[in-house]
């Protein structure tokens, strides 16, 4: 008669080698948001950071310990949204601006990015213009919303389609060609 080995050591032996094949990104603490300092460039536009209003956004790409930084929230998910990009997030910070004031967000104010909830179309201006509010709690972008207008999305809902709105929605405000975006759709949001 043949014996066979018993299945389960095999199979934690199989299972032990698999795991030492991970990059072990899964057991590291997620890298903190980063200061603004007075050199800080955004990523996309190139623009000086510290002095602009609004939210803004930081990222960290799997494999890769570097931050890149952002003037506002939309340019971070125009750079998290290109198929180059959108498979690599590891983790990504914005500015909780229920606690901090627009005109300047405060360092200790960042919140996991997709964990927060953005109101897209009000009427506050960033640093190139329309930027995504964005609020640790949902019912903080409500009542966002109905001051400043607006629609609320969650992270999975940004695409970008929705970037494209608001890209055109801001050039048609600016001067000489048209009234803005609060008279058209937002993308089907």
């Amino acid at each position: 008669m043949i014996r066979t080995p018993p299945a389960r050591p095999l199979a934690f032996a199989l299972a032990l080698l698999l795991a030492g094949c991970g990059d072990g990104d899964a057991d590291r603490p997620l890298a903190p948001a980063q200061p603004i300092t007075d050199g800080d460039s955004c990523h996309v536009c190139g623009m000086l950071i510290a002095d602009l209003p609004g939210p803004k956004g930081q990222v960290y790409l799997t494999r890769d310990e570097a931050v890149r930084k952002f003037c506002s929230t939309t340019d971070m998910f125009a750079f998290l949204l290109q198929p180059e990009n959108e498979n690599r997030l590891s983790h990504a910070w914005v500015h909780d601006v229920a606690v901090t004031p627009w005109s300047r967000p405060a360092d200790d104010a960042y919140i996991l990015a997709s964990e927060a909830w953005y109101v897209v179309g009000h009427d506050q201006r960033g640093a190139m213009g329309h930027t995504l509010a964005s609020f640790r709690e949902r019912h903080h972008a409500d009542a966002f919303r109905d001051t400043h207008g607006g629609e609320v999305l969650a992270f999975g809902d940004i695409d970008l389609a929705l970037l494209t709105d608001l890209a055109r929605a801001d050039a048609s405000m600016q001067p000489g060609t048209g009234n803005g975006m609060h008279g058209g759709g937002m993308h089907g949001h």
